[in-house]
Formats: structure tokens, sequence, C-alpha cells
């Protein structure tokens, strides 16, 4: 028979051609969910470009015809030169976050591990405050100080969680510690600066989309077309990480090499993320877990966690716009006030199951 063979069972369909030999499978709740997640996150993108600050509003229908090159000429300006590159700034960080907080989950298999509570992201807050404050990298600009600052603590939590190889555990521990050290850096330049160095860093430190543009989404999208296609590839061999690493050796995993690349392009992806739009707390350790509880999937699945990010970002990012009618809010202090709530229940629900510490 050279037909496609079929297998159904609970929650997977598998697949196997004869020919060309081509076998895999599909999980249709997970393909359901990435497609409701991307129609979601369109539909918030036109209503955060149509209704984004400013009194000029915008429907829907306007917004997709401005989209298409099409309608008034006010309309095309304040979509594509005001409202689109903060919106498009706002989704790709926010698919950053979130691939990078499935990725970090998944590798050290603790739904607490993200970005943020790794020290990623203090390390690029302190390598903005030292440039602000001490003068140190200046010519680079705040962008490429925070990308560096966040890849140097990725590349060091790694090299200090090295003994013989590396585990989820020893991960998380170090990354907490660097994470402190770098939050007392930050507070000493803080405490050392003038009033003005501290209110840019502040500024910085708090995660924030104004007066992002395009030049802040060119990079970050390269970021996300380069990773997310290289994490696709290495999803096969995180699954048998899963496992646990004498298991997934055993599989002929090569474990020590597949953590590594899996927390590169982590790293990566938090490093352009916060470079792009500051530290936007908590959509990297809320996201994968949202998109996994829609899924019902064994682990944060990629592509839904990316997706869930970006609607996070967009929809913080329109309430921090609309929710004061005199001053725009930062999109940082939207989603540290939705994420705090969460990541105590995280804390809770982890210490029922027993795998809270």
């Amino acid at each position: 028979m050279l037909g496609p063979h079929l297998t159904r069972s609970r929650d997977r369909l598998t697949f196997r051609v004869d020919r060309p030999a081509v076998s895999g499978v599909l999980r249709p709740r997970l393909v359901l969910t990435w497609l409701l997640l991307a129609l979601v996150t369109l539909a918030v993108l036109c209503l955060a470009v149509g209704a984004g600050a400013g009194d000029y509003a915008l429907a829907p229908a306007a917004v997709v015809r401005a989209l298409a090159g099409e309608g008034e000429r006010a309309d095309l300006f304040v979509v594509w030169e005001l409202r689109l590159p903060r919106a498009v700034v706002g989704l790709l960080a926010g698919a950053a976050l979130g691939l990078s907080g499935a990725i970090f989950q998944a590798v050290t298999r603790n739904p607490l591990a993200s970005p943020d509570m790794l020290g990623i992201t203090q390390g690029a807050g302190a390598a903005v405050a030292a440039g602000i404050v001490l003068g140190a990298g200046a010519g680079l600009g705040l962008q490429w100080l925070g990308l560096a600052g966040a890849v140097a603590v990725g590349v060091l939590i790694y090299l200090l969680a090295w003994k013989r190889g590396t585990t989820g555990y020893r991960i998380v521990l170090v990354g907490i510690g660097v994470s402190w050290m770098c939050v007392s850096l930050t507070s000493y330049l803080l405490s050392r600066a003038e009033l003005h160095q501290a209110q840019k860093v502040l500024g910085w430190l708090v995660g924030n989309l104004n007066d992002r543009g395009w030049a802040q989404a060119g990079p970050l999208a390269v970021t996300l077309a380069v990773l997310l296609p290289a994490v696709l590839l290495l999803v096969r061999l995180l699954r048998t990480l899963r496992l646990g690493d004498d298991v997934a050796g055993g599989l002929g995993t090569p474990v020590q090499r597949t953590r590594l690349a899996l927390l590169l392009c982590g790293a990566a992806a938090a490093a352009f993320a916060t470079a792009a739009a500051g530290p936007i707390l908590f959509v990297a350790l809320a996201a994968p877990q949202i998109a996994q509880r829609m899924a019902r999937t064994a682990g944060p699945p990629a592509t839904a966690s990316a997706l869930t990010g970006s609607v996070v970002v967009l929809v913080a990012d329109l309430v921090s716009q609309r929710l004061m009618a005199d001053s725009v809010l930062p999109v940082g202090v939207v989603t540290g006030v939705l994420g705090a709530p969460f990541l105590l229940w995280q804390l809770s629900r982890a210490n029922r199951r027993g795998t809270g510490g």
C-alpha cells in the first residue's frame, strides 16, 4: 500500500507515507490552539493599532484597509507612522519572550524558570545601568548594552552551572544567584547616579514601548526568523530530555550539546526582546504556562507560547495606553501588576505538587 497510513489515538494523529518516506504526529488540539492564538493575535494587533494612545480612533475595518495600503491619508499616517511600529515591537518582543520562557521551562523542567527568574533580564538591566551611570560602552547605545549584558549573563550562568555537564536544577539555582547579584549591582549604581541618570535607568528597567519603532523591530524580526526554525528542529530532542539525562543519552540524544543549543536560543531570544523593549516582566513566565494549559501538552509548546506572549504584551500595552487619560503607563508596569498574582499562584501550585522546594 503506497497511500498514507493513519492511526488515531485519544489526543494525536499518527501518519506515515511510504513514498516519499515521511512520518509524523499531529496533535489536533495543539493545531487548533495555534490557529486560535494566531487569530486572537491578529485581532488584538488591529485593536491596538486602532485604539492606541491619542484621540484619533480607527475602526478595525479601517485598520485593515490601512494595512493593505488603502484608505484616507490620515489613516495611513496614523497606522504606519505612529501606531503600527510600536505594536509590531510589542508583538515581536512578546513572541520572543514567550519562546524564551518555553525553552527555559522545558529544559529545566521547572514551570517557574524564565529569563526573569534566571537573571537574563537582570543582566541586561545591570549593563544598561553601568552604561548610563559609569559611561561604560556608552557609544553602543542602550539596546546593544542590554543585549550584551543579557548574553554575558546567560553564558556566565551556563559556565557556573557546569560540573561534568549541566542539569536543570543547577541552572535554576545558579541563575537565581546571578540574578540577585545583577539586581544588587543595579541598585548600587542607582544609589550613586545623578537624578537624571537614575530617571533614565528606571525608565528603561520597567519595560517600555514608548518611542519604539521600526529600528527596534527589524533586528528582533531577524532574530525570530533565525531562532524559531532552530528551536523547532531541536524540539524532537527536547522531548527526550524530559525523560531524564540518562534515558535521553541512552536513546542517542547528545544531552549536553542539545541543552546548550536550546539555552543559547532561549537566552538570545530574551536578550533581543529585552534590548528592543526593556525587561517586560512575567511574560516569559506566564505565556508558556497559559499555552501549555490551552494545548494540554506535556511541556510548553514553542510556537503557541510565542503567540501567547504576543497577545499578553499587546493587551498589556493597550491597557497601558488607555488606562489613564493624561499619561501612558510603561507596559512593564501592567505586566508586573498582572504577573505577580500569577507567580504566587504558580508557587502555590508547585508546592502542592511537591516541586516548589
